[in-house]
């Protein structure tokens, strides 16, 4: 089983991409362990109606891709890290790219989703893209942005290798974060001075390798420079989530995770070496939905949340 669907921070992000592709690439998403079948490698989206039996009624003989047949051509996963994603996406996709700059965590995404025959892994950096212009018609990128160290560079690549009218899924850190997260950079943000580092200690909101997170009002401006329409922003996770994952989520990676930092091979800090064996969801991943639920419920209101969800289109 996938693990991390237990901690409510990642548990959010994965149900936001997975409800914005079925938003947004048009087709219901087949569950997270079913393999697409091979006969669908490289082959593109028909664009003729499906056959239709008596009444109208689609033809229940037709054969194809998770029941349908996927509606974008060339999707790509930017950072796709140990690839818990990448067999949700691939259901959506004639063809997925998943890349990195980890050749580890590529190895282990590749042996994880072994049975995805339209999908493909290979290394890439995310502020110099070896992709044509105008190749994707889908980029997913979670929690990327902020190890990058130039995240307007990204967004420009990102606008570049997208088609025209074509959609990125994104995640990130929130500047924005509440202080029932990260108390001690809170009060840090408040009362620094000017020209002082963003955090006080490299824990909290600022563990997981990140020497910065990413500011709303700052996205928003490089998206639109970027040459991005910005079609949802939504805030992830808030004051109830972020008091039962206080610091200690971070100190628990930093301890047992694989690449904890998130970071290149060459940078990697050997540590513990725990990965998801599986994409399963485990079976008391409803309580974790429950928390997310009273989170919302609770604080829904309020502007401040551990992370952010966006939608783009590229114009």
């Amino acid at each position: 089983m996938n693990f991390k669907l237990l901690f409510p921070t990642f548990r959010n992000r994965y149900l936001f991409v997975r409800d914005r592709l079925k938003k947004y690439a048009g087709n219901e998403q087949p569950h997270p362990d079913e393999p697409v079948r091979k006969g669908t490698t490289n082959t593109p989206a028909p664009t003729s109606p499906a056959p239709t039996g008596a009444g109208g009624q689609p033809d229940g003989n037709q054969l194809t891709t998770n029941n349908k047949q996927p509606t974008i051509h060339n999707g790509l996963n930017l950072g796709t890290g140990e690839g818990d994603y990448d067999r949700m996406i691939a259901a959506y996709c004639t063809e997925l790219i998943a890349c990195d700059v980890n050749e580890e965590d590529l190895a282990h995404a590749r042996a994880l989703n072994a049975g995805v025959m339209n999908l493909r892994y290979e290394p890439n950096n995310a502020l110099a893209l070896t992709y044509p212009d105008q190749y994707f018609d889908l980029i997913v990128s979670c929690e990327v942005i902020e190890h990058v160290g130039d995240p307007a560079q990204m967004l420009r690549e990102m606008s570049r290798v997208m088609k025209p009218g074509g959609v990125a899924i994104m995640t990130f850190p929130s500047r924005e974060f509440p202080i029932t997260y990260d108390p001690v950079n809170r009060i840090w943000q408040v009362t620094r001075s000017e020209g002082s580092r963003e955090y006080a200690i490299s824990q909290g909101a600022y563990a997981f390798g990140h020497d910065y997170l990413i500011g709303s009002d700052d996205f928003r401006r490089w998206a639109r420079e970027a040459g991005f329409e910005i079609v949802e922003f939504k805030g992830l996770s808030r004051h109830f989530v972020g008091l039962l994952e206080m610091y200690w989520t971070g100190i628990v990676q930093r301890i047992f995770k694989k690449n904890a930092h998130n970071v290149s091979e060459e940078k990697e800090r050997k540590g513990g070496a725990l990965r998801p064996a599986s994409t399963k969801e485990p079976a008391l991943v409803f309580i974790t939905d429950s928390v997310l639920w009273l989170d919302k419920l609770l604080f829904g209101w309020t502007g401040r949340s551990v992370g952010k969800g966006v939608v783009l289109r590229k114009k």
